[in-house]
């Protein structure tokens, strides 16, 4: 080994001892914010939508697209619809994260879950990422039933529906519990028509056949079921004419209007504008998700559902109002800035880990800063330590000049040199090395004259 590698080595090695404790400490401390933070996302998250042909279902699929290119899966949860939602968030076990729920569908779930919660120690609340869209309330009803029980092709009043055979929706699902709502501000009991209670698909079939006389859908104009049935003959929407009497009523809808030809300008679909009532769609995930997710599922909401559409501007949605769950903090910091400023430049994982993790650098490094002050002079003193104690024998040689043979103490002289020639330090360092061994010279020239004074 040659000589300006050994002492390489002995450099690299002091700055390992001096810094290394420091090093691992540092190490350690970031090791377990990493821990505790859990910056990063899982890489599957479940999202709870709705019937196969429905628009939750269609939505989803946006979803899991976008979110693929952040390398994250979305598996679809088929569902009946908001109520069920409600209930799978609710649970534990399902392992549902988020879900699409309907404003209004699940106050007897909301009831229910309360109860529950009492005794169910694993209970964890939902937070909602905002309002998306419109779900207007369709109310689809054959022409024909409607002149052989009305003996007029226009149903213009819910209290008419005594005696229609109606589907109201499939257990699960959000329209059950809005229709019911709607039929007692009417003062009209379920018990007076006929309730059916089928899925979207075989519902629309059966009203198709004329198996039924009326359907309700809950549903974004993106179903494809809700786009047949406005297109089909012999089928007629309900124009709800007291809609703004209903949105004073229940708070949670809306009034809206479907524009005359917004379904096909050529044709003139719908030939009039059609008062509708709307509830307001939201994302609801559960309090305990991932904050990584949630800020990556409103992002996506933005591009999903940000355009225009049959019942809003560009821009309308989503929106942090009209939820009936508190907003959740990423939510709210996204309808307040938009996107964190950091993922606009840099890719999310390298953005969102320095998002999650720069509170905590700074406590670390505000901490480490006294602690890394220490280092230098511990370091100049690991270094120094290696010339000064050869002083100390320098010195016991130097005080036992007359009173120990001078051949003993010149003997003891040369090995302290000799010592000294195998010290390695640093350049910066190398003058008290050299001022050592002129001190060793030193004594010894002064141990050789009062050798030669004494012999003379």
């Amino acid at each position: 080994m040659t000589a300006t590698l050994r002492h390489t080595l002995l450099s690299f090695r002091d700055l390992l001892v001096t810094f290394g404790p420091f090093i691992v400490l540092t190490i350690a401390l970031l090791a377990v914010a990493y821990w505790v933070l859990d910056p990063t996302p899982p890489k599957k998250v479940v999202l709870a939508t709705g019937t196969e042909q429905g628009a939750y279902a269609e939505f989803g699929k946006r979803y899991a697209q976008i979110l693929k290119s952040y390398g994250i899966t979305v598996e679809l949860r088929e569902t009946q619809g908001a109520a069920e939602n409600l209930r799978l968030l609710r649970d534990p076990k399902s392992g549902v994260d988020i879900a699409f729920v309907q404003g209004g569908a699940g106050e007897r779930s909301r009831r229910q879950a309360n109860a529950v919660a009492t005794d169910d120690d694993d209970e964890v609340g939902e937070v909602s990422l905002g309002s998306l869209f419109y779900e207007p309330i369709w109310l689809f009803y054959r022409t024909d039933s409607a002149q052989r029980l009305l003996h007029t092709p226009t149903l213009t009043s819910l209290s008419q529906l005594q005696g229609w055979r109606v589907n109201i929706g499939a257990k699960g699902s959000g329209a059950p519990n809005l229709f019911r709502k709607l039929m007692e501000a009417n003062k009209v009991d379920l018990a007076a028509l006929t309730p059916v209670r089928k899925a979207q698909t075989p519902a629309t079939v059966d009203l198709i056949n004329g198996d039924v006389d009326a359907v309700v859908f809950a549903s974004a104009p993106e179903a494809l079921i809700v786009q047949m049935l406005l297109q089909t003959p012999g089928i007629a929407l309900y124009d709800f004419a007291q809609a703004d009497a209903y949105a004073r009523q229940f708070p949670f809808l809306s009034p809206v209007i479907l524009p005359r030809g917004v379904v096909d300008l050529a044709g003139d679909v719908p030939p009039r504008d059609v008062r509708l009532l709307a509830p307001t769609a939201t994302l609801v995930a559960r309090a305990d998700t991932h904050p990584a997710l949630l800020q990556l599922f409103v992002q996506a909401a933005q591009q999903v559902h940000g355009n225009a559409g049959w019942f809003q501007h560009k821009g309308d949605f989503p929106k942090a109002g009209g939820t009936e769950q508190p907003l959740a903090k990423e939510a709210q910091r996204f309808y307040t800035t938009g996107t964190p400023l950091l993922q606009r430049y840099l890719p999310f994982w390298l953005a969102n880990l320095i998002d999650r993790m720069w509170p905590v650098l700074v406590t670390i490094v505000a901490a480490l800063i006294p602690l890394s002050r220490m280092l230098p002079p511990l370091y100049q003193f690991r270094i120094r330590r290696r010339i000064f104690r050869w002083y100390a024998q320098l010195r016991d040689v130097e005080n036992a000049m007359g009173k120990e043979p001078a051949d003993q103490l010149l003997a003891r002289l040369g090995a302290i040199e000799a010592r000294v020639e195998d010290v390695s330090v640093p350049l910066s360092y190398a003058d008290e090395l050299y001022s050592l061994r002129s001190h060793i010279q030193m004594v010894e020239n002064r141990l050789r004259a009062a050798t030669t004074g004494a012999s003379a």
